[in-house]
């Protein structure tokens, strides 16, 4: 039987990532996420695993490169000004095709903004924030217990795809407290970890293996020109994009208005839809649990349907442009923004009664 506690999400983290026989944990402390650190701090040593509290976060991602390395399974954790430090060494491990997992709890911005939360890392997320048009698999849960399993699918599709995962949260998400089922998920089979670093007397041809974040350019197998490794990578992308989009709906089957939010403020949605499904009015939900890949395909059938969007996010506007994409201008798309906060402090919050005021505007 499963164990049951009561965590915060941000110590779900640690349990998602021990769930997934996670070996070693690398960070530097930062607001809001420093019960990840934390629990990580106190819980690997006595089960003979490995944490360390980093120099810098620019020390911590390049710890998590060697780790992925050598083939095992290590995290680290950051909020938004460690993660704009982060950035060559996830371009690097794009190209190095290194899994490991990052979880970013969002704060306020741009530069050192604002401890407190905030949507507003969802660019240099789903678009890829170093240099090299790279992406990376993107996941945004909403509760505790989703923090929990999808870090463990992190790791899940780090190993499947050879990539970099991020695990995209929010300080309202990461630090409430909610139950927790503590439970090792099975996602399937995994492709061998051939391509690790271990010695040439650990692998079963008994070849030298080694890591290179440049790829296609240093002339070594399997890509031995550039071209051919942009071939690769122009396999890989789609074939992610194709497969890997997850999200959730509520009741678009004959929605007229459609809420389109994750994290946070996709729970405030959830609360000002049935709201407005008491009040008589068509409202549904899509919550995009990848945000890269996007959830395009279900964004396209509510499009063929003539539902129209509202896309809720406590930013000046980000999402809203990756469902502009989508749409393609054949419906209408509204935005509803960190504008809208409750009050105009760092603390503010949208509001469910803030979101249903703008739902029966447009209705």
């Amino acid at each position: 039987m499963a164990e049951r506690i009561f965590v915060q999400a941000n110590e779900a983290v640690g349990w998602g990532a021990l769930s997934a026989d996670c070996m070693c944990f690398f960070g530097y402390p930062i607001t809001p996420q420093n019960e990840i650190t934390e629990w990580f701090a106190r819980e690997l040593p006595k089960r003979a695993k490995i944490f360390v509290q980093s120099q810098c976060e620019t020390a911590a991602i390049n710890m998590v490169y060697g780790a992925a390395s050598v083939g095992v399974r290590a995290i680290t954790s950051t909020s938004g000004p460690g993660w704009g430090l982060m950035q060559e060494t996830m371009s690097n491990a794009a190209n190095a095709e290194l899994p490991f997992v990052v979880v970013l709890v969002q704060r306020g911005g741009p530069g050192a903004g604002t401890t407190q939360h905030a949507q507003m890392d969802y660019i240099t997320t789903t678009k890829g924030g170093g240099q090299g048009g790279y992406k990376t698999p993107v996941l945004a849960p909403a509760s505790v217990q989703e923090t929990h399993d999808l870090v463990q699918y992190a790791f899940y599709l780090a190993d499947k795809h050879r990539t970099p995962v991020i695990v995209l949260t929010d300080a309202i998400v990461g630090q409430m407290a909610e139950p927790l089922e503590v439970k090792k998920l099975d996602f399937g089979p995994l492709p061998e970890k051939n391509w690790a670093a271990i010695g040439s007397k650990y692998h079963k041809d008994g070849k030298r293996v080694g890591i290179s974040c440049a790829q296609g350019w240093s002339g070594q197998p399997p890509y031995f020109t550039y071209q051919s490794f942009l071939e690769h990578l122009d396999r890989k992308y789609p074939h992610i994009e194709e497969t890997e989009q997850k999200y959730e709906t509520w009741q678009v089957d004959d929605a007229k208005l459609i809420l389109v939010a994750y994290g946070y403020t996709a729970r405030v949605s959830l609360e000002a839809a049935m709201m407005a499904r008491r009040e008589g009015l068509k409202v549904g939900l899509i919550r995009p649990i990848t945000l890269w890949p996007f959830p395009s395909k279900i964004i396209k059938e509510k499009v063929a349907q003539k539902a129209r969007f509202l896309v809720v996010e406590d930013s000046l506007g980000q999402m809203v442009e990756d469902v502009k994409c989508v749409v393609q201008g054949k419906t209408d798309v509204y935005f509803l923004g960190m504008l809208a906060r409750h009050q105009p402090g760092a603390g503010g919050m949208i509001f469910p009664d803030r979101v249903l005021q703008e739902v029966k505007k447009l209705l």
